[in-house]
């Protein structure tokens, strides 16, 4: 691996979220575009890092090539994830680094974090049916289907979700 996975830095804030904003529009996955609510979302690393875990990958130069937001149930950055499981959103990887396995590596770091916390049985995530590549990650990391649990945070926007059982 040419890469480290580790919690983001305050003075990494403004980057991620420009990486992960301009991730989910460069791949289409915001419902409305270069006008939609969410960038800003996205964009807010500093809040996500007070309410949550954010975990970054870098290289030897420094560079981001990715992040993500790790949840536990009951927290404000927890879409899904009730009492008992953890969650990870915002998933990003740079198109420079994709390939590395960038993503894979972020998402094994929430793994990890989830199944080190005390009574924590599954961790949980949302995904867009666009996220083919990722969906693949996911499944060969012993993610399933949880059809049951799919939502939409806004209508006409449909979240498909996954589950690891611990």
């Amino acid at each position: 691996m040419d890469f480290t996975i580790r919690a983001v830095r305050p003075e990494e804030y403004e980057a991620l979220g420009e990486l992960t904003a301009s991730t989910y529009l460069n791949d289409g996955l915001l419902q409305f575009g270069a006008e939609d609510f969410y960038l800003e979302v996205l964009r807010d690393t500093a809040r996500r890092a007070r309410e949550s875990e954010v975990l970054v990958a870098d290289d030897a130069e420094g560079r981001l090539l990715g992040g993500v937001t790790f949840a536990t149930g009951g927290t404000p950055w927890a879409d899904i994830a009730v009492e008992g499981e953890a969650e990870f959103r915002m998933l990003a990887v740079s198109r420079e680094a994709r390939g590395r396995g960038v993503g894979e590596a972020l998402v094994r770091a929430c793994i990890e974090r989830a199944r080190a916390l005390p009574g924590c049985v599954r961790l949980v995530l949302s995904t867009d049916a666009k996220m083919v590549s990722a969906h693949r990650i996911y499944e060969r990391l012993g993610f399933v289907r949880t059809p049951h649990r799919d939502w939409e945070p806004t209508p006409g926007l449909l979240l498909r979700t996954y589950a690891l059982e611990f």
